[in-house]
């Protein structure tokens, strides 16, 4: 029960201790929300006054910016009327242009339509004075040009003919130069002495008597000897002499020997001759053996076939317009191998090809065909290079020279072969190229007399100097050289002379 009690008394004082305290508590309260109602009134006020300040600074920058964009507006409208102002000016002027250009086009096109008219028109005239011209000198277009041509010819004729003089001379004088000193250096690289053969022999005896002695009791001698050698014996009135006469060069100088040697033993008989004969036949083979191989020594060629120098070999009895042929092989080796040296050929290829030109003329008598062509197979046969082929083939020109030391072993030919003294001619040959010579100046018109002198190397063409002027006589010495080249066959070089010559005569009295 006090428990009791003493709950209820600790309620009622809880109870009275709250209401006390909030009626305690009212009048702090008050006074403080007064507090703060008077704080939150002046950061209000203050709030309004910031807030008016920051709206009349950004009217104030607003106004600013407005103005500045009015003005920038202002200024742009200002330059896009100044700018359309220029476009319109400018197209204006390209306006006026373009109207202008028409007109100068229309303008234009009536002129080459008035300058079509004019030409036709003056063709029309042109054809018309020639048709008159034609009616009245009686000559056609073609002829008054050719007059016309002639004409001015005739008037500038020295001017034209110091020019052509001029032109050649700069033209060659130089090339010309170099190559006869490249020519004159392999010839002085080079001199090899020649002897000199004629196709047929002839053998010397120390009396006529022995003339019956060759010949035999009814001809045995004689015959036995041809038909061991192969040849023909001439035996006729000439004093003190026999002739050997053959195709075959190695037979000939199978006679020849034999021939010497019964004359010399005196013993003369068929069975004499025939030993005679078959010791010199072994000892023809032996020679033409060692001449071929003398010959590539000489020439520095040591890779040849043995079969090749024995054909080479042969060549030592052969014999063309009367210069030994293997003497001239010789020649024209070490001459195309000197002018190939000069010029940076194959010095080689030349060397073999200038050795090797003239091979095929060992068997030329035995073999149907030119030589070169007899040289080329035996060549091939036996495995020569192709290269050294291609450059002695067209020593004659038979073949094109497709190679350099094709055309060096071609001069090299000639060089050996035109030289004075390398060549003998027989007189029947050598008369017969005189006249043709001739003959070929005299066919031409204007011409009033032709001589070939210095044993056919000049023609000397004398025209009628009424005839053929100067600038006609130079045309002509190009035509009558021209035709003598396209032919005749001819070692070296011909000179042509034409001379125009006009002699005044009067006299005194």
């Amino acid at each position: 029960m006090n428990q009791l009690i003493l709950l209820l008394m600790g309620i009622f004082a809880l109870g009275s201790g709250s209401v006390l305290g909030y009626f305690a508590r009212q009048p702090i309260a008050r006074k403080k929300a007064d507090t703060i109602e008077l704080t939150l009134q002046r950061k209000i006020s203050r709030a309004k006054k910031d807030t008016e300040e920051i709206a009349a600074k950004a009217k104030e920058k607003a106004a600013q910016i407005i103005e500045k964009a009015k003005n920038d507006v202002r200024n742009q409208r200002q330059q896009f009327f100044n700018t359309e102002k220029l476009l319109l000016k400018r197209e204006n002027i390209l306006t006026k242009r373009a109207s202008n250009l028409e007109e100068k086009e229309e303008d234009f096109r009536e002129k080459v339509k008035k300058l079509k008219e004019i030409k036709i028109s003056l063709e029309d005239l042109k054809q018309e004075a020639l048709g008159n011209l034609e009616r009245v000198s009686k000559l056609s277009k073609e002829e008054a040009k050719k007059e016309l041509l002639e004409d001015l010819e005739k008037d500038y004729q020295r001017e034209l003919i110091e020019k052509m003089e001029k032109l050649k001379e700069a033209g060659f004088e130089k090339y010309e130069k170099r190559a006869k000193e490249m020519i004159a250096l392999a010839i002085q690289k080079y001199a090899l002495s020649q002897a000199q053969e004629l196709t047929t022999t002839t053998i010397s005896l120390p009396n006529d008597e022995i003339k019956g002695r060759i010949i035999g009791k009814e001809g045995r001698n004689i015959k036995t000897l041809e038909k061991l050698t192969g040849v023909e014996i001439v035996v006729d009135e000439t004093p003190e002499m026999v002739m050997i006469s053959g195709f075959d060069p190695v037979r000939r100088q199978i006679a020849k020997v034999a021939l010497g040697k019964l004359i010399q033993d005196g013993r003369i008989q068929p069975a004499r001759i025939e030993d005679t004969v078959r010791e010199v036949e072994s000892g023809i083979v032996s020679q033409i053996k060692e001449a071929g191989e003398k010959a590539a020594y000489d020439t520095g060629i040591v890779d040849l076939n043995p079969k090749i120098i024995q054909v080479l070999g042969r060549l030592r009895f052969r014999t063309s317009y009367g210069q030994n042929v293997l003497l001239h092989s010789i020649e024209v080796s070490h001459l195309a191998a000197a002018l190939a040296s000069e010029l940076g050929a194959d010095v080689k290829v030349a060397q073999k090809a200038g050795l090797l030109h003239d091979i095929g003329k060992a068997v030329d008598h035995q073999i149907q065909g030119s030589h070169v062509d007899i040289g080329m197979r035996i060549l091939e046969k036996f495995g020569v290079e192709k290269e050294v082929i291609d450059a002695m083939k067209s020593h004659h020109e038979e073949y094109p020279a497709e190679t350099l030391e094709a055309v060096l072993v071609q001069a090299a030919d000639q060089i050996s072969g035109a030289r004075p003294g390398a060549r003998k001619d027989t007189l029947e040959n050598y008369l017969k190229r005189l006249e043709d010579l001739e003959g070929i100046a005299l066919s031409f018109p204007g011409i009033e007399k032709a001589y070939a002198i210095q044993a056919g190397r000049e023609l000397r063409v004398f025209v009628k100097p009424e005839e053929i002027d100067d600038l006609a006589a130079r045309k002509l010495s190009q035509e009558i050289a021209g035709r003598i080249q396209e032919e005749l066959k001819y070692p070296g070089e011909i000179k042509v002379t034409l001379i125009r010559e006009n002699r005044m005569v009067e006299y005194a009295r």
